[in-house]
């Protein structure tokens, strides 16, 4: 199972093992790790599941589509070059230390 690395706002780091095929989203939420809220139940309808991709990872994973896009709109600060939804972004073994960093609040 890849290691992912999930950050709070506040810094607390949470490495967590999440299985391939689930999403990160999944794996913050099956780990207890606060900061992502999941609200829509990864039918990719809102933009409670966001997170800054870390730098060195944003040209290692599948580009957003355009749903996904137009729901980043609607994040708190979002980063047109990290921010990313977690529900979106599906586990594969290529994942292996990926670094995702949650933002300050949810909308």
């Amino acid at each position: 199972m890849p290691k992912i690395t999930y950050i709070e706002y506040n810094g607390a780091k949470h490495q967590v093992d999440v299985p391939v095929g689930s999403t990160v989203m999944e794996g913050a939420r099956d780990n207890a790790i606060p900061g992502i809220e999941a609200d829509c139940g990864r039918a990719c309808t809102c933009s409670t599941y966001h997170v800054y991709v870390a730098p060195e990872w944003i040209g290692k994973l599948p580009q957003a589509d355009d749903m996904e896009v137009d729901l980043l709109d609607f994040a708190f600060q979002p980063n047109p070059e990290r921010s990313r939804l977690t529900c979106q972004i599906r586990v594969t073994e290529a994942l292996e230390g990926l670094i995702v960093q949650m933002p300050e609040k949810q909308i």
